[in-house]
């Protein structure tokens, strides 16, 4: 082996990322809320990009918008426990403040509210109450008295330290209260909330139609007490692509009124590049190329786009037509195949997009979904599973629910769809939708 240094030439090909591939990549995955703000940044650190701040346009579709989840939002109706408040606080403090007694000593008064300013956003009280009355040099009896106190002020439940002492405070608030529906709350709530009810039927002798009773009447109270008190976030979602169906042809349009208008800021280049300065004169080459590149590069997200939405047009037809219940199963790889581009650029080109369609707006990602097997020639979109899973437990008998093996059999007898019973629990529970055992119903 010859082990002499020496200089070698060799011819090799090999792909290299450039700076300018890395962006343009960037920028088709961007949804129009980021590609903005990349766009206002852009511009303060490139004076020859001009943005017309005035062209931008915000609109809420929310209002006209289909919602897939729809079984998954009523189950959130439903099934308050699982929610968990968001948003800013508005007038929770000075509300609670206002009701304090006038007969409250200093010390008190600046203990309550210390009680009061750790309430979290849903009006719990999270913090260590014994850290409290050491702060203000109370007992902790006397800390513990004021938080009672705290937890008699409008609204009901508020100051309470979970869910469990929340529901409590509430149900003896009631107008005639319900001794049943307190003693499970107080002394049974993890078997009564996990639906183990015969077992409290055999320990405080009651039916469990009663028990039913009382579950019903849990789920009237208020988890949150304080989101009357709290402004949510609207979640404002800008369709990127507009789909029109006029009952004979499809139309698709790109939507661009939300993005800022940018245009090359002539004057500025003409008067600095007559200085004659080769740095300026650099400075504005290279600045020239990047404004260049940033056109180019939303054409080619703009171009991308349009491609791909035309593609799932044509192959998701009749949801277009006739309604989300026709979805057609569909891969990203069918669409990077057909228009030959790889299945990473379509990943990115749908990814936080959404599409304005007859139905409502919807996530380009919707579109794709798994296959299922038929008993028929044909195959079924893993969305229309699911829709048939949510028909037939809204129909069933809720004293009887259906089980995961009885939807199996059922999807395959009447539906001639085969599904797994691991799957039907996975659909379940991304629909929102608990199992048969906490659906039952007992009167």
């Amino acid at each position: 082996m010859n082990m002499k240094a020496g200089l070698w030439q060799q011819q090799t090909m090999k792909l290299a990322m450039t700076q300018e591939l890395t962006q343009a990549i960037a920028l088709l995955q961007y949804s129009t809320q980021e590609l903005s703000s990349f766009l206002e940044n852009k511009a303060l650190e490139n004076p020859l990009l001009k943005i017309e701040s005035g062209h931008v346009q915000s609109m809420d579709p929310r209002y006209d918008r289909v919602k897939p989840t729809r079984i998954k939002a009523e189950k959130d109706k439903v099934n308050w426990i699982e929610q968990i408040g968001s948003g800013k606080t508005m007038l929770l403090d000075e509300y609670l403040k206002s009701q304090l007694s006038l007969k409250l000593t200093n010390t008190e008064k600046k203990a309550i509210e210390r009680l009061i300013e750790s309430l979290d956003e849903n009006g719990y009280f999270r913090a260590d109450l014994n850290m409290i009355a050491s702060a203000f040099r109370i007992s902790a009896e006397e800390a513990e008295r004021l938080l009672k106190m705290l937890q008699g002020l409008e609204p009901a439940g508020v100051g309470a330290r979970n869910l469990k002492e929340c529901l409590s405070l509430q149900l003896k608030r009631l107008p005639e209260r319900n001794e049943l529906a307190e003693v499970i709350v107080d002394d049974y709530f993890t078997l009564f909330a996990e639906k183990k009810w015969k077992e409290i039927s055999k320990r405080l002798s009651v039916e469990l139609k009663e028990i039913q009773e009382v579950f019903d009447l849990v789920q009237t109270m208020n988890p949150r007490p304080a989101s009357s008190f709290h402004s949510e976030k609207s979640a404002y979602i800008t369709p990127d692509v507009i789909i029109k169906w006029d009952g004979d042809t499809f139309s698709v349009s790109i939507f661009d009124e939300a993005l800022p208008k940018i245009s090359f800021n002539d004057d500025y280049y003409k008067r600095f590049s007559a200085a004659g300065d080769r740095i300026v004169s650099r400075f504005l080459q290279e600045k020239q190329q990047d404004y260049h590149w940033i056109l180019r590069s939303i054409e080619q997200r703009k171009e991308t786009l349009t491609n791909v939405t035309l593609k799932i047009v044509e192959k998701q037809q009749d949801f277009f037509i006739k309604g989300p219940a026709h979805l057609k199963p569909m891969t990203m790889k069918e669409i990077s195949d057909e228009i030959d581009i790889h299945e990473s650029t379509v990943s990115r080109a749908v990814r936080e997009k959404y599409a304005q369609t007859p139905y409502g707006t919807y996530e380009l990602r919707s579109f794709f979904s798994s296959t299922i097997k038929t008993t028929s020639d044909e195959n079924t979109s893993s969305q229309q599973v699911k829709t048939i899973i949510s028909k037939r437990i809204e129909e069933e008998n809720k004293k009887k629910p259906l089980s995961d093996q009885e939807l199996v059999k059922l999807l395959n007898e009447k539906e001639g769809m085969v599904v797994s019973r691991r799957t039907i629990a996975k659909y379940r529970d991304q629909l929102g939708i608990p199992s048969s055992s906490k659906r039952k119903r007992y009167d």
